[in-house]
């Protein structure tokens, strides 16, 4: 582990932490933190060091954490109000038979009866929804038998934007994308939509962070459907080329390897990821907590 006193992954400041220690997975994205016991009420010194880590790196990564679904609750609770799942409009989530419900808790199980992983290809939690979850919590406690195999991967949206062309980034700024929960759930999934139907959403296509203040790109391939106001070839071109620039560039990205009992929180508007389910037949499981967080906004 890192001596407390680091730079951090976007800025020449250095940050001396008092009650965490923390180390940068790279220099872009993603730390690790050791130094807490979620099990326990967090301080008001470490909550105020764990947001600072946050706004930092995106993506923080917490090991060897035995904790109950209350303490994930709370822990998430901190943040913010915690998020509902479209799934809970369903009277059984798919894949999910004999996890006791609750209505801020997603049970994320892949085995050898699993038809798809959830979150398998590149993405953002729930952007359909009109105020899509801020950030996510994902507690794996069972990895896959093997000892490897599982890994997460994260991207920085905020990356993205900024080696964008400044044609391109003057282009994209007024311009809208569609959101529809139907395209993951429906199209990819095969699962009944709920009475009502799915959310469906318009956002920017670019945003900007409410807390740090920097813009980035927010379209993603597992919700967005189209630009709104061009013409479907247009769209479709356009959507293909932002996702790929997202998707392809090694620099923007990091890699969580999962071991039992870790938590990872990211930042869920600006950073998507990657479920890589390279483990079949074996098992992984886990369950995500997210927490609601307000309209994407220019």
């Amino acid at each position: 582990m890192a001596k407390a006193q680091i730079r951090t992954a976007r800025t020449d400041e250095k940050r001396d932490y008092k009650t965490i220690e923390v180390a940068p997975l790279t220099p872009v994205l993603g730390a690790e933190v050791e130094g807490l016991d979620l099990t326990q009420p967090l301080s008001d010194a470490q909550l105020m060091e764990v947001k600072q880590a946050f706004a930092d790196h995106s993506v923080l990564v917490f090991r060897d954490q035995e904790i109950s679904r209350e303490d994930h609750k709370r822990f998430a609770g901190y943040f913010g109000t915690l998020h509902t799942h479209p799934y809970h409009k369903k009277d059984a989530k798919p894949g999910h038979a004999g996890e006791e419900s609750d209505p801020n808790i997603l049970p994320i199980i892949a085995d050898q009866n699993s038809r798809y992983v959830a979150g398998e290809g590149w993405h953002a939690d729930v952007t359909c929804d009109e105020e899509p979850p801020f950030g996510s919590m994902l507690y794996i406690t069972e990895t896959p038998e093997i000892g490897c195999g599982g890994d997460t991967c994260f991207i920085s949206a905020y990356e993205a934007y900024e080696t964008l062309s400044p044609a391109m980034k003057a282009f994209l700024e007024g311009l809208d994308a569609v959101h529809d929960g139907a395209k993951p759930y429906s199209g990819s999934y095969g699962i009944a939509a709920p009475e009502g139907g799915w959310p469906k959403t318009k956002h920017p296509v670019i945003t900007r962070h409410p807390e740090t203040g920097r813009k980035l790109l927010y379209v993603n391939r597992g919700f967005t459907t189209h630009i709104d106001g061009l013409a479907k070839a247009e769209s479709d071109a356009l959507l293909e080329m932002l996702w790929r620039h997202l998707e392809v560039n090694p620099v923007f990205q990091c890699r969580v390897r999962w071991t039992p009992n870790t938590l990872t929180f990211w930042d869920n508007r600006c950073v998507q990821h990657h479920a890589v389910w390279d483990y079949y037949p074996h098992s992984r499981r886990g369950e995500r907590v997210s927490i609601v967080g307000g309209r994407p906004s220019r």
